[in-house]
């Protein structure tokens, strides 16, 4: 296997108010992570679809019911303005008033239209999935694999997005440092992850530990802020471990950060953090993608590394 060209982006949006909002496009698939979409990212967001030529997203991916990551009267925008023709929500039962809306206004979604697949993310789903393949072009859905009955937010959705020519780690409000060291044991979790969207925030909870970035080796942290970032996001203590481990961080304090495939869409690609509320680039930086140094090798060791190494399940 080759790797192949595909242009690719990821965006990370400022807001207004504490909260995540992201996308990645591959190809001609776009898809919108968490259910956020208000003054301060619809118009990025518009943006970022006319640049990518599309004018609906393939998929809306939730990561977790709390407001910050799902609001009901911003779900019920996404879903009419943007139409998903696919739905990934979380698989465990909102405990807020706010969740509870959101789901109801997503099962309305399906039932007034006819098309859209709506998927709740249980661990008997996760289950019901084919083994994803080595260095692969599938996304890759890894928790939650349990449920945590005492704390929702180890109950988020941790999902790879892979179908690009560089590889995104999304990790919802993950805190649970189990969670973490079974993920980083998963092979296409080890040696594959370019961009790591930070479990819940950035927060210093034992899930992002030293041994987990050794083991994962991200090339991008993304922590998302606002610009009063007034919950310190990332904390202190994980910047100083990210710099320790050599991994770059970018936040959208500043303004949205652009990581997108540049040259021939086969693994290259430029991150522009963007200064708040315009165009203009603070700071710049070029890497490579993992997979495109394995996806050269010639077969046979493609071979050795799929039976020495844990696959994990694909959407």
């Amino acid at each position: 296997m080759t790797i192949q060209s595909i242009k690719t982006r990821f965006r990370a949006y400022q807001l207004d108010s504490a909260g995540s909002s992201f996308s990645y496009f591959s190809g001609d698939g776009f898809e919108l992570i968490e259910g956020r979409y208000c003054d301060a990212n619809e118009q990025s967001i518009s943006q970022e679809m006319k640049s990518c030529g599309v004018d609906k997203i393939s998929t809306l991916h939730i990561t977790s019911w709390d407001q910050d990551h799902c609001s009901p009267s911003q779900v019920q925008r996404i879903l009419e303005d943007l139409k998903p023709s696919k739905i990934e929500y979380p698989g465990y039962e909102p405990h807020t008033d706010s969740g509870k809306e959101s789901l109801k206004i997503i099962t309305a979604y399906k039932k007034n239209n006819s098309t859209p697949r709506i998927i709740s993310v249980t661990p008997k789903y996760i289950q019901s999935l084919e083994s994803a393949s080595s260095y692969g072009y599938k996304n890759v859905i890894y928790w939650p694999k349990d449920m945590d009955v005492k704390n929702a937010n180890n109950n988020s959705t941790a999902k790879q997005f892979r179908s690009g020519s560089f590889n995104v780690l999304s990790l919802g409000d993950l805190e649970s440092a189990q969670i973490a060291s079974y993920l980083k044991s998963t092979r296409s979790i080890n040696s594959e992850v370019d961009v790591m969207i930070m479990a819940h925030h950035g927060a210093d909870n034992g899930f992002t530990s030293s041994s987990f970035l050794k083991k994962v080796k991200p090339t991008l942290a993304i922590a998302t802020s606002n610009y009063g970032n007034q919950y310190d996001h990332p904390k202190q203590e994980i910047r100083e471990l990210l710099h320790k481990n050599e991994v770059r961080l970018f936040t959208t304090k500043t303004g949205d950060v652009i990581v997108q495939s540049i040259g021939n869409h086969k693994g290259q690609f430029e991150v522009i953090n963007l200064k708040s509320g315009s165009t203009e680039v603070s700071s710049h930086y070029t890497g490579n993608a993992k997979k495109g140094q394995y996806l050269k090798n010639n077969g046979d060791t493609l071979r050795d590394r799929r039976a020495t190494h844990n696959t994990g399940p694909k959407c």
